[in-house]
This record gives structure tokens, C-alpha cells and sequence, in this order.
């Protein structure tokens, strides 16, 4: 296993918790933190550490000292630490700041312990690999050997470095070293996330020996019940992570201090690898959807090149647009007909759709020349939640203007929220009064205009339907979308909103500090 072979880790097998497991363990921990916060605020100033104990003697293996701390997953815990006078001159920050270094070094174990039966027992596996094509087996499993080597490596340094120095160990300069490795390796392994999906999918709809020696596989003690699926989105799922970790070790750092460049770059080398990566999924997915599109619109209008590097989808939907017109006993009629649009990056189009899921385009205008607002209007019978569209200049160079009724009143919310200019970033210092949200469950997008979540997201909430929909901007990195408030809770308690407020802008400011140092 590459650089693994240098040193055997002493947490690779000190808790039988697999990633999946751990990593859900650790994320409700978060929200329940978050929860206790909502009704009780942290005190500041140092904490009341335990009492040294009576020290284990002296011959215990450092394997069995870190094992009983990896099944807490606690810094402290470490007997060395626990039974050592340190603990009373740290405070309660200083202590918090160990933990989730210490955190960093524990779940990276978990994860290899994971990725090590992802490699061994599925990939590896000759019965697995009898039912798949060479394609097959490339896209189902990528890089994944390369990306537990690295991992392998990454641990053996991280673990080193803490066994140099348990009581101030450091963790963002060994991150800062292998990013470079991770890039490599993470790059092209989610790069290649949709052949991978697609590959699974059509496999176990189709391929019923793969499907057996799968269910077999699957159902082996080693691998607790977890399916591979689990397994292979586990990279992803991973850096994304510990970009969190190390936004949660810079928030703890004193201001100012080298810990806090150290901690700010490796989180913006986190940050920059998993934008890349986002990008490089989006743009494939782009692409593939731009020309199955183009296969089925049709113009009645002035026709032009729908395929275009830097074009993207930004929200379809069909919608009743609705017409009034004067009867000759001069009474007006209420006409609807069904309209579908294709907003994009940098135009729309308004289509009447056809049979077999195709459209003829009737008109079409650049984003710049588009509007969407409210309409107060009220209409007897079952045209509800109405909105205003106003083409500055269509395809004849004139001005239109088309009034819309939805179904819900999210749909009609969300469709004048793509169709507006796009929002300048949000000064957070000036959002106190904002509502704010953490996720409970995780969620994934459906479409375009939605915003995917993981457990313990913290989410700025901008708008609120009364179907049950929220638009909002997650605080860790900006990202601004459509979520079910199913999914979250409320964060009443205006402390911890104003406290997560603070907390981002420190991470933010400490990172446009960095891009100006390196410009």
C-alpha cells in the first residue's frame, strides 16, 4: 500500500466503527451541541478538567492507551493526557482546539478502515470482477486504490506527528503537504461520480450475476451491514468533511496567530480541490444535458446554437400561462394554455410542449433582458399563486409580457428567484435577524435550483413558502438553494445565530486575507 508499508497505524483497528458509522455518530454529536446551545450559552474562560488520576503504569502499550481513546474519539481521554497536569492550564477553547485536531487524526482511521474493505473485499474480489467488463470494473471503482494509498499515507504522517507531540500536536501543515496527493487522486474520482452512478445503476437493473455476488458481498459480517454504494461515495463524502474539521480548527485559533495561517490555507486547499471538483461533475452533467436538449427543441422562432461551453440549465419546469380576451358581448375570458420554460445561465426560452417530451420554441430573450415579479392579482377558481414575466426585448426585438400561474406557492417563489439578476454576497455581520436552520437529515438535490445538505449544516434562511420549502445560504461556504424544511430545525436562540454569524465571517475573513497575501 504505497507509503503505508513505512509504519503499521495505531488506529486503524481501535474501534469497530467503519466510517459510515463514525461519521454519523460525529455529525449528530454536532447537532445536539448546537441543540444544548439553544437554551444554555458556553462560558468562557477555563474549564474544570478532571482530576489527575493515579497514572497507568508504565509498561502499557501506546496501541492500548490510544485504543481506549479513539472509543471515546476524545483528546482528553488519552490516559497520558488525562493523568497529566496540562489539562489545568488549558482553557475551555484551547482544550475544544485539541479535540477536533484530535478528531481529524481518528476519523481519517475510520475512513481507511472503510476504504481498506471498499479495495479488499469489493474491488478486489475475483467473483465481482467475473461479472464486469473492463469498463465496468474501471467505472465502478476508478481510483479508489489509489485514494486508500493515499489515505494510508496521510494517517501514518498525521499519526506520527501527534506520537512527536501529544499535548500540542499540529495537523493543518500535514494537510498542507498532501494536498497535493489528494488532488491527485480525488480529482478524477469524482470526476468520474457519474459514469460511476450510471455504471451501478444500469448493472444491477440489468446484470443479474452482478447482482448475486454482490448481495453476497454485501452481506458478509466484515462489511456491517453496509451496502457498497455506501462505500463508494465515501471519497467525496470524506474531503468534503475535512474541510469542516479544518474550518472548525481555524475558527478556534487565536487570531492572528501562525496556527491560524497554517489552518487558513489548508482549508482554502480544501476548499479549491472540492470547487473543482463540484465543477468538473457540474460541467459533465451540463454538457449531457445541454445535448439531449438540443435533440429535443425545436424552433418556430429565429433559430441559434443551443450547445455552448458556457452555457448551463439553470431551472425547467412547464407552467399555465393565462390570457385574457374580450367575447363579443365584451366580457373578458380567462385562456390558459400550458407554457414550458428552459431558463439557462444566459438566456430563456418559452416553448410549447409536444408529444414524446419535445418543444417548439415560440420565443426566446437574453438573461439580461428578463424579469419576474409578483403579481397580486386574484382570480375566482383554481389559478393561484401568479407571477409576472417581462421579456425586455423577444426574438422580434419587442418587448412581451406573460403572466403564470404554478401549482404550489414555492414553485411560483422559486421561479422569480431564478428569473432575478443575481444577488450580491451578503455582508453576514448585518444578518442577525436572518432565521437560521440546521440540517437533520441529509438531502439531495433534485433539481437544478436546489441546495444539498449534510447533517449538522448550519443555513441562513432567505425565503420561506407556505408549502414547506426555505431558500437559503449555507454559512460554511456560500452556497445559496431550495431545501424541504422537513429536513431541518429552527435555531430560535439569538446567541448561537449571532455566534454562527461571527464564526463564518472570521473563516471568510481569514481566507480573502490569504488571497490577497498570494495575489
Amino acid at each position: 500500500m504505497g507509503g503505508f508499508s513505512r509504519r503499521c497505524s495505531k488506529l486503524i483497528n481501535s474501534s469497530q466503527l467503519l466510517y459510515q458509522e463514525y461519521s454519523d455518530v460525529v455529525l449528530n454529536k454536532e447537532i445536539q451541541s448546537q441543540q444544548r446551545l439553544e437554551s444554555l450559552s458556553e462560558t468562557p474562560g477555563p474549564s474544570s478538567p478532571r482530576q489527575p488520576r493515579k497514572a497507568l503504569v508504565s509498561s502499557e502499550s501506546y496501541l492500548k492507551r490510544l485504543s481506549v481513546a479513539s472509543s471515546g474519539s476524545l483528546w482528553q481521554e488519552i490516559p497520558v493526557v488525562r493523568n497529566s497536569t496540562v489539562l489545568l492550564s488549558m482553557t475551555h477553547e484551547d482544550q475544544k482546539l485539541q479535540e477536533v485536531k484530535f478528531e481529524l487524526i481518528v476519523s481519517e482511521a475510520s475512513y481507511l478502515r472503510s476504504l481498506n474493505i471498499a479495495v479488499d473485499h469489493f474491488q478486489l474480489s475475483t467473483s465481482l470482477r467475473a461479472t464486469l467488463s473492463n469498463q465496468e470494473h474501471q467505472w465502478l471503482f476508478s481510483r479508489l486504490q489509489d485514494v486508500r494509498d493515499v489515505s494510508a499515507t496521510f494517517l501514518s504522517d498525521l499519526e506520527e506527528n501527534f506520537e512527536n507531540n501529544i499535548f500540542s500536536f499540529q495537523v493543518c501543515d500535514v494537510v498542507l503537504n498532501h494536498a497535493p496527493d489528494f488532488r491527485r487522486v480525488y480529482l478524477p474520482y469524482v470526476t468520474n461520480q457519474t459514469y460511476q452512478e450510471r455504471t451501478f445503476q444500469s448493472l444491477m437493473n440489468s446484470n443479474s450475476n452482478f447482482r448475486e455476488v454482490l448481495e453476497k458481498l454485501e452481506s458478509d459480517p466484515v462489511c456491517q451491514r453496509l451496502s457498497l454504494k455506501s462505500f463508494l461515495i465515501l471519497p467525496f463524502q470524506r474531503i468534503t468533511r475535512l474541510k469542516l474539521l479544518l474550518q472548525n480548527i481555524l475558527k478556534r485559533t487565536q487570531p492572528g496567530s501562525s496556527e491560524e495561517a497554517e489552518a487558513t490555507k489548508a482549508h482554502h486547499a480544501l476548499e479549491q480541490l472540492i470547487r473543482d471538483c463540484n465543477n468538473n461533475v457540474q460541467s459533465m452533467r451540463q454538457t449531457e444535458e445541454l445535448i439531449y436538449l438540443s435533440q429535443k427543441i425545436e424552433f418556430e422562432c429565429k433559430i441559434f446554437p443551443l450547445i455552448s461551453q458556457s452555457r448551463w440549465l439553470v431551472k425547467s419546469g412547464e407552467l399555465t400561462a393565462l390570457e385574457f380576451s374580450v367575447s363579443p358581448g365584451l366580457r373578458r375570458k380567462l385562456n390558459t394554455r400550458p407554457v414550458h420554460l428552459h431558463l439557462f445561465n444566459d438566456c430563456l426560452l418559452l416553448s410549447r410542449p409536444r408529444e414524446g417530451s419535445r418543444f417548439l420554441v415560440f420565443d426566446h430573450a437574453p438573461f439580461s433582458s428578463i424579469r419576474g415579479e409578483k403579481c397580486e392579482m386574484k382570480l375566482h377558481g383554481p389559478h393561484k399563486n401568479l407571477f409576472r414575466l417581462f421579456l425586455r426585448q423577444n426574438t422580434q426585438g419587442a418587448q412581451a409580457e406573460f403572466l403564470f400561474s404554478t401549482e404550489t406557492q414555492s414553485e411560483k417563489l422559486r421561479w422569480i428567484s431564478a428569473l432575478a439578476m443575481p444577488r450580491e454576497e451578503l455582508d453576514l455581520l448585518e444578518c442577525y435577524d436572518s432565521p437560521q436552520v440546521q440540517c437533520l437529515r441529509a438531502y439531495k438535490p433534485r433539481e437544478n435550483d436546489e441546495l444539498a445538505l449534510e447533517k449538522a449544516d448550519v443555513v441562513m434562511v432567505t425565503q420561506q413558502s407556505s408549502d414547506g420549502w426555505l431558500e437559503g445560504v449555507r454559512l460554511s461556504d456560500g452556497e445559496r438553494g431550495w431545501f424541504p424544511v422537513q429536513q431541518v430545525e429552527f435555531i430560535s436562540n439569538p446567541e448561537v445565530r449571532a455566534r454562527n454569524l461571527k464564526e463564518a465571517h472570521r473563516v471568510k475573513t481569514a481566507k480573502l486575507q490569504l488571497v490577497e497575501q498570494q495575489a
